[in-house]
């Protein structure tokens, strides 16, 4: 106010909500999306069915997913579906716990918001808190080789434990780590597993019985022509990315014939053309021909009457998986194709599964990428099974890469727990309370786990406390929800890697302050639709920008 006179700074329709009242809703909304993925945790978490506004039905209890198919508004809560997804991206498995973490750590910062203590001291308490756990859960680290299969193994088992796989989890576990153990490479002393090189195709059909592991690729794709070899032994793989067609010019361009003799000649030196590029393809050597363009009907003639089985619009993706899997090299021009370029595989084939045909690439030496054939019942079996796996493949990719595993069923936690609170009274001030909300607020992994397999959390909790205080190697003990008792995690066979828990701490803990740290939340006006409709190049609405009522 100026003199009685009202300054308006904001555009009309603009709302500002400031102060605790930012801080309760902000809150609350990160609450809510933890909340809402909270009974999925641990083996015996519950699914959810999440059906979209076209009807499409999603059932899963991978964290990541669900909040991805939540169509979430609220902006603090899209802050915290952030965390499930980096969670994801970088561990596969744990997303469900991170954002738990993250929700219990707002939830025990708001009881000290009432209390006066400043958000920037919360967050600072929360950073030192988290900076420790990281110390801490590397000191309970337990190394495991890259090349430890069965250790590995365990690692799959745990990130699938919960999701609907039934049975077939030590065979899914089997082929997650075969598929990173073919494709792992040891670079300057570290090892390096990028599951990118690991292609999971789905049909749906058969039983989670069939899902298979092969040492090659599999393509969505048939052969070209019916009169093409099904099956090709010894295959030598040309991998092309140009189209097996006649150009056409760069700029617009008539031919004009008046003669139907000089008709005849142009068909004639297209086919001649055509029959070059074929030859050239059978003068390398190659019996298999794997083109990421177009291949020209004719083309597709001449390649069936030399025997060469041939595949076309390959994607990019499958093209470099492809060169990974068969030693062979991309090649852009066909007058580079040559004996040493090709790439090679014992068979080729085309194989009907399910519905459609698909060219199967099997039995490459040393292959450095691999494919995944995921079966299933329904179509929902299989996504999950896809997902399942995916975990999988990248909590196992991480282990061999780190090589280090900690203890699973909520041992970390209570181990962390404990510590912190020690840790808290050596810094004292009031970080020293937000330190102990941190402490705290991590028992809610334990607690959910429990409470979740229909165990008293309470009495879970306080004999996970009772064990880890007093022996040494009580500090493996966590939640054994398959026989309804707390035991050592070691000895059950929970391991999980050390980077599935640092990385869901620090992630909770940054979004924890960052939401703390707001005090304003200033909203625009939502856009009508009309406001939001298309406009004219030169900004204005109308037919070609002119304005209303002047057409």
């Amino acid at each position: 106010m100026l003199g009685g006179q009202p300054i308006i700074v904001l555009k009309e329709g603009t709302e500002s909500t400031r102060g605790k009242t930012a801080h309760s809703n902000n809150i609350m909304a990160a609450k809510a999306v933890a909340d809402a993925v909270r009974s999925t945790l641990g083996p015996k978490g519950m699914d959810k069915m999440l059906v979209d506004s076209m009807g499409d039905v999603v059932i899963t209890n991978d964290g990541a997913t669900i909040l991805k198919e939540l169509d979430i508004e609220h902006p603090a809560a899209k802050m915290v579906v952030e965390v499930a997804k980096t969670q994801d991206n970088e561990c596969g498995d744990g997303t469900t716990s991170a954002v738990v973490i993250a929700g219990e750590l707002l939830k025990k910062s708001e009881s000290l918001i009432e209390q006066n203590v400043h958000p920037t001291v919360i967050s600072n308490g929360f950073r030192l808190a988290s900076h420790e756990a990281v110390n801490i859960l590397k000191a309970m680290g337990v190394d495991i080789s890259p090349t430890d299969k069965k250790s590995l193994k365990l690692v799959a088992t745990t990130a699938m434990t919960g999701k609907s796989v039934g049975g077939e989890m030590s065979s899914l576990a089997d082929i997650a780590v075969d598929a990173v153990s073919s494709i792992a490479e040891k670079l300057d002393g570290k090892y390096r597993a990028d599951i990118d090189n690991i292609q999971v195709e789905k049909k749906h059909g058969g039983s989670v019985t069939d899902t298979k592991l092969i040492k090659g690729l599999v393509l969505d794709k048939e052969r070209v022509h019916p009169r093409m070899p099904s099956v090709t032994k010894g295959a030598k793989i040309a991998l092309v990315d140009s189209a097996l067609e006649i150009k056409k010019t760069e700029v617009e361009a008539k031919i004009q014939i008046r003669d139907p003799m000089q008709m005849q000649k142009f068909l004639d030196e297209e086919e001649k053309t055509l029959r070059s590029m074929v030859e050239k393809v059978k003068k390398s050597g190659a019996n298999v021909l794997i083109c990421e363009k177009g291949i020209d009907d004719l083309a597709q003639h001449y390649l069936a009457k030399e025997n060469i089985y041939a595949v076309r619009r390959v994607k990019r993706s499958d093209m470099e998986k492809l060169a990974k899997a068969t030693g062979g090299k991309v090649v852009t021009n066909l007058d580079d194709l040559s004996s040493s370029e090709l790439g090679s595989a014992e068979q080729v084939e085309e194989v009907k599964i399910s519905d459609s045909d698909m060219t199967f690439v099997t039995g490459c030496k040393n292959p450095k990428a691999v494919s995944i054939l995921v079966r299933g019942g329904t179509e929902h079996v299989v996504d999950e099974i896809e997902r399942s796996l995916h975990d999988a493949l990248k909590v196992v990719s991480v282990a061999i890469e780190d090589g280090v595993v900690v203890p699973g069923g909520g041992a970390p936690e209570i181990e962390l727990s404990l510590k912190l609170r020690d840790y808290g009274q050596t810094v004292g001030g009031r970080e020293q309370l937000a330190i102990e909300a941190f402490a705290e607020a991590l028992e809610v992994i334990p607690w959910t786990l429990a409470e979740n397999a229909g165990m008293d959390s309470m009495d879970v909790i306080i004999q996970l406390k009772t064990a880890h205080n007093s022996k040494k190697s009580g500090r493996n003990f966590g939640v054994n929800v398959l026989e309804n008792k707390v035991s050592d995690m070691l000895d059950a066979k929970v391991i999980e890697p050390l980077r599935v828990k640092t990385q869901a701490i620090q992630s909770a803990t940054e979004v924890a302050s960052m939401i703390l740290r707001i005090d304003d939340v200033i909203a625009s006006k939502k856009m009508s639709p009309a406001e939001a409709a298309p406009r004219g190049a030169d900004g204005m609405g109308g037919m070609g920008g002119m304005p209303p009522g002047m057409m």
